[in-house]
């Protein structure tokens, strides 16, 4: 079984440079839609500065949940702190990915984004004085 790079990526120069040595050639951006399902689009590993600086645009009108078409741009940031190789889909050409926030065209977070929720009830709940704790639930 083939071993793959952990990675410790603490801001974007570290993903442009861990592309670069391990040779990457796409770099999926990962979220999930209301529902869960998980969503994703690919980058060339010249597009990640720009990503990382501006976002990239995607219609949100065709994910179930996000916005109608009349309100339909919406902006993808990567987070650097969770990139890692797609290892289970081994091709010549490494693939990698990052789980993204996303935004409104205006900057502000999206209110469907599960990230966003995440992370205001964690600050909620801090804010309180509690901790929260989570762990996976395998179903099969």
């Amino acid at each position: 079984m083939p071993e793959f790079p952990i990675f410790n990526c603490k801001n974007s120069d570290d993903v442009v440079k861990a592309v670069r040595e391990h040779k990457i050639e796409l770099v999926q951006f990962w979220f999930v839609d209301v529902l869960g399902t998980l969503k994703s689009f690919q980058v060339l590993p010249g597009e990640l500065e720009a990503a990382f600086e501006e976002g990239m645009g995607f219609d949100g009108s065709s994910l179930e949940g996000f916005c109608r078409i009349e309100e339909s741009d919406m902006i993808a940031i990567p987070d650097p702190a969770t990139f890692q190789l797609v290892t289970w889909r081994q091709t010549a050409a490494p693939i990698a990915r990052m789980f993204c926030d996303i935004l409104e065209p205006n900057g502000t977070p999206f209110a469907g984004d599960s990230r966003h929720c995440l992370k205001r009830n964690l600050q909620a709940a801090a804010s309180k004085g509690y901790s929260f704790y989570v762990g996976p639930e395998l179903e099969f």
